[in-house]
């Protein structure tokens, strides 16, 4: 059985002039690329990051 996680890409600021802007730009630059990348709120240190969810696989 395969335990999900993620991956971070990158991490933009929250206060930003343009909001989450850069970071949807850039997770759209990585789904063109064929990255299944995603936006999130990081609340504790006030970023939004792009993540990608990666499975590894369980130990034998």
């Amino acid at each position: 059985m395969a335990t999900p996680s993620r991956t971070f890409l990158a991490r933009f600021p929250a206060g930003h002039p343009r909001g989450s802007w850069p970071a949807d730009e850039y997770a759209a630059t990585q789904r063109a690329q064929g990255h299944d990348a995603h936006v999130v709120m990081d609340l504790t240190t006030d970023q939004f990051l792009v993540v990608t969810p990666v499975t590894h696989p369980a130990p034998q």
